[in-house]
């Protein structure tokens, strides 16, 4: 006795994936660029709200770098650029001293950012695996 199987709908899945895949990885360097961008801007009003007039050109020092590693990984560093204006500034704003409270600025940016980040990589996963 022999089973047979129909795996029409299995190659089906199979070229949906090896379609999806490359797709995949641009949209979802792109969401990533765009939420680095977002955070960045962000960052930047929060700064310029809270340093006023002790460091004005601390919030243009804030910037971000895309680097990739491999196909599969793609990450955003955002942050002041310490060797920028003002730029080293950052920890210190960032997180307060002894003397000064933190500000917070990046961290409120990340916390807006994270779930408008999130819902864009779940709807792409769930693109890429739609198939029928």
């Amino acid at each position: 006795m022999s089973a047979q199987f129909d795996m029409s709908d299995v190659r089906r899945l199979e070229r949906h994936l090896a379609r999806s895949i490359p797709r995949m990885r641009r949209d979802a360097r792109a969401v990533t660029m765009r939420g680095a961008m977002n955070v960045k801007n962000e960052w930047r009003s929060n700064a310029r709200a809270s340093s006023g007039r002790h460091a004005p050109a601390y919030p243009s020092s804030v910037g971000f770098d895309l680097a990739s590693y491999g196909p599969d990984i793609v990450m955003a560093t955002i942050g002041p650029d310490k060797g920028a204006a003002q730029g080293a500034l950052g920890n210190l704003l960032e997180y307060g001293s002894s003397k000064n409270p933190p500000h917070r600025d990046g961290g409120r940016a990340l916390d807006a950012e994270t779930p408008r980040f999130e819902a864009q990589m779940a709807l792409l996963a769930e693109r890429g695996l739609a198939w029928w």
